[in-house]
């Protein structure tokens, strides 16, 4: 006769252990890869001037200009019709790089305020972006770590509108043959070479204008 013992024992042998679902790992980035990644991004012999591998037109590398009298230094602002980005010095001079901007509506002409700054950030696509293209998106939806072929590259600048993340960014992109054109979901891409050299130039608490783009300024015309 089987005794109670005896049931729990046996009873315990027909079935297999509890089933331990997979713990979701974050989306990190590696500290000790930045250099190597860098090195990676950078063209050999790097002048920003005139190191142009990716192939864009010649007016898309840094250059130094004369800024617009009044501009406070620091601050950066995007010509959106013209595919700049400039960054203002406090001598009467800017830095301007060729830049990509958002396909369609999703462009977000305004004034930011850059309170975060990332090397080599982690991405996770927003919600948005999953609903208008999952095929693209979804399988990201937990977060991608950082690296080379992350979407926002090596340096981020981040956007806020008072203490809000508008989940804009500026950044650096592993599809430097945009640059010129209209490719994002809502940021602004810049070559990772280029956005490297001005990172450590830009200071949080900075403002970021961004200006309308060609049809936004055709439609109010």
């Amino acid at each position: 006769m089987l005794n109670r013992r005896h049931f729990v024992v046996s009873a315990a042998a027909l079935f297999s252990p509890p089933i331990l679902s997979t713990a979701w790992a974050a989306p990190t980035s590696n500290r000790s890869k930045w250099s190597a990644w860098d090195a990676q991004v950078t063209p050999a012999d790097y002048d920003p001037a005139t190191s142009n591998p990716w192939g864009f037109h010649r007016r898309f590398l840094p250059q130094r200009v004369e800024a617009n009298a009044g501009l406070t230094p620091g601050d950066i602002h995007v010509d959106a019709v013209a595919r700049y980005l400039y960054h203002i010095g406090d001598d009467g001079t800017a830095m301007r790089y060729g830049v990509a901007i958002a396909r369609g509506n999703l462009y977000e002409p305004g004034i930011y305020t850059i309170r975060r700054k990332a090397k080599w950030p982690i991405w996770t696509p927003t919600a948005a972006m999953i609903k208008r293209d999952p095929d693209l998106y979804q399988q990201h939806a937990e977060g991608m770590d950082a690296g080379p072929k992350n979407p926002l590259g090596s340096r981020a600048l981040y956007l806020y509108v008072g203490n809000r993340d508008t989940y804009l960014r500026i950044h650096g992109t592993p599809s430097p043959k945009s640059i010129g054109g209209r490719a994002s979901s809502g940021c602004v891409r810049m070559v990772m070479a280029h956005i490297n050299d001005l990172y450590g130039q830009v200071s949080t608490g900075s403002t970021a204008y961004l200006y309308p783009p060609e049809d936004r300024i055709s439609a109010q015309s």
